[in-house]
């Protein structure tokens, strides 16, 4: 008796999952455990100033057991010490000990970034120069270039522009100098950066959000394209190492088809078939960006085609339910490269305000949420039994196919059977291709042939002209032989002669 097949397993995300789990309804991501990133940077502020405290106390602790053994060694070595030698001794303990203390602060303390002075009366057309900019050990690119310039046009007309390129220009140059930091550290300078300055806008410059946020987002695509090289996918995290994991997961998973994963979408339609098309291509096109805004405009893209492909083919408007499966099938069919490391760069380096709310939040969230389930999608998820889901996943093949989740494989025979058709078709057609193409050769032979047996009949058939013609109008003599042709028929009277009568 056939076991009895596990009911299916619809993929649901429930809508409040996507939003951070301190409940101040920003969507949170799996890269800070649920939560948005403003809850993150509070929580891992709190984290890191605890610590600090915590290390703080354990070196004041270590400095008090140092004087201590330090005071003993000296009132066993020196029993009888000078009343003025020993206040200068005291006076150079005293600086020696100021001088430990500020540095074990300085070194568990967090790093605050000054940016280097400038000559105010500079002008940001003399900055924009290659000459003006520090030198530093990171090479300059078209990119980078491009970016420069298009950011000094962009403050240009602003009257605080000079001083938004100079804070600028000074942080990336010292972020060139911290390329042996962490990802997170680094992610962590850029993300207070963008915090600080963002406060500065809006507490001395007075603009409105839609004025700041256009010049955060100039901002954002100026330091990230100028530090693209060193802090994507840096060296000192595994970025790389989940990347290839992510492309060997879908690559094991290439058997999964449309129907197994429940997707409302049509292929066989041709503009349904076209939007997969062109999602497909946005996805991976993610990977050709710098600018994390411009990463996500292509996840926006590639989204909105899925959406218009279930509309094609549901002919309703789709519905969360459904578009969460089909980025799954999308991924899977696209593998993007470097899939996680461009999703950690946008963690990362992207205006936080951006992945907090609006439509690019929602999607990147919801590609975040495709991907976790991608990592531990399993048999029942297709529905599917344990033991056909791990024959899949080791390059096997069902014995037949069966209802339920096999309904796919029906569908693949179908289609291999229709191609079969197509060929059977497509050869037929050729063969008769071929015969009218050896028909049109014989009807052009016989049509010449008979051009040139009535010419000849023609020529052989015409008297030759008389020699001299007529003297009068100097034409042929054979012209005026109307009648020279019609000889055939010998019964003909003969023509009446010309008779004068006498008057």
């Amino acid at each position: 008796m056939m076991a009895q097949r596990p009911e299916r397993r619809r993929i649901h995300l429930d809508q409040s999952q996507l939003l951070c789990t301190k409940g101040c309804d920003f969507y949170g991501n799996a890269a800070w455990q649920g939560l948005c990133s403003k809850c993150w940077r509070e929580e891992n502020q709190r984290d890191k100033q605890k610590q600090i405290q915590e290390d703080w106390a354990l070196a004041e602790r270590l400095q008090r057991e140092e004087e201590e053994a330090y005071a003993s060694r000296s009132q066993k070595a020196q029993p009888q010490p000078a009343v003025t030698p020993f206040n200068k001794f005291e006076e150079r303990k005293t600086k020696e000990k100021s001088s430990k203390v500020n540095t074990v602060a300085k070194f568990f303390a967090p790093s605050i970034k000054i940016p280097p002075k400038k000559d105010a009366t500079t002008s940001l057309d003399a900055q924009s120069s290659p000459s003006s900019f520090p030198t530093s050990s990171r090479p300059s690119s078209a990119d980078t270039d491009r970016a420069t310039r298009e950011f000094i046009d962009f403050l240009k007309p602003l009257k605080y522009g000079q001083q938004i390129f100079k804070q600028c220009r000074a942080f990336t140059e010292s972020m060139a100098y911290k390329r042996d930091m962490g990802a997170e550290d680094m992610s962590e300078c850029v993300q207070d950066f963008y915090q600080s300055l963002s406060e500065r806008l809006h507490t001395q410059f007075k603009g409105s959000s839609e004025y700041i946020e256009g010049i955060m987002d100039q901002v954002e695509r100026y330091i990230t394209t100028r530090l693209y090289k060193e802090v994507f996918c840096p060296e000192t995290s595994d970025d790389e190492k989940k990347d290839l994991a992510v492309q060997n997961r879908i690559r094991a998973l290439h058997w999964v088809t449309i129907e197994m994963l429940g997707v409302p979408v049509d292929e066989e339609i041709p503009e349904a078939s076209d939007s997969v098309v062109k999602a497909i291509t946005d996805v991976v096109e993610i990977d050709s960006k710098r600018v994390p805004k411009d990463k996500l405009a292509c996840i926006t893209r590639c989204s909105k085609h899925i959406f218009n492909a279930i509309r094609i083919s549901k002919k309703e408007a789709a519905s969360a339910d459904d578009f969460l499966p089909t980025l799954i099938y999308i991924v899977l069919k696209a593998n993007p490269p470097r899939l996680q490391s461009n999703i950690q760069y946008i963690t990362r380096f992207c205006n936080p305000s951006r992945l907090m709310t609006g439509e690019d939040g929602y999607y990147f969230t919801n590609l975040c949420c495709a991907l976790t389930f991608i990592e531990k999608l399993d048999g029942k998820s297709l529905n599917l039994t344990a033991e056909e889901f791990d024959r899949y996943m080791s390059g096997g093949s069902p014995n037949r196919p069966q209802a339920g989740g096999a309904a796919a494989f029906i569908q693949v025979h179908k289609r291999l059977d229709l191609l079969t058709g197509l060929g059977e078709r497509q050869e037929l057609v050729m063969e008769r291709a071929r015969q009218l193409e050896s028909d049109l050769i014989d009807w052009t032979d016989e049509v010449e042939q008979n051009v040139q047996s009535v010419l000849e009949t023609f020529e052989a058939r015409s008297p030759p002209a008389a020699a001299g013609g007529s003297a009068a109008t100097g034409a042929p003599a054979a012209a005026s032989a109307i009648d020279s042709d019609n000889v055939e028929n010998e019964h003909l009277p003969p023509p009446l002669t010309p008779q004068v009568f006498a008057g």
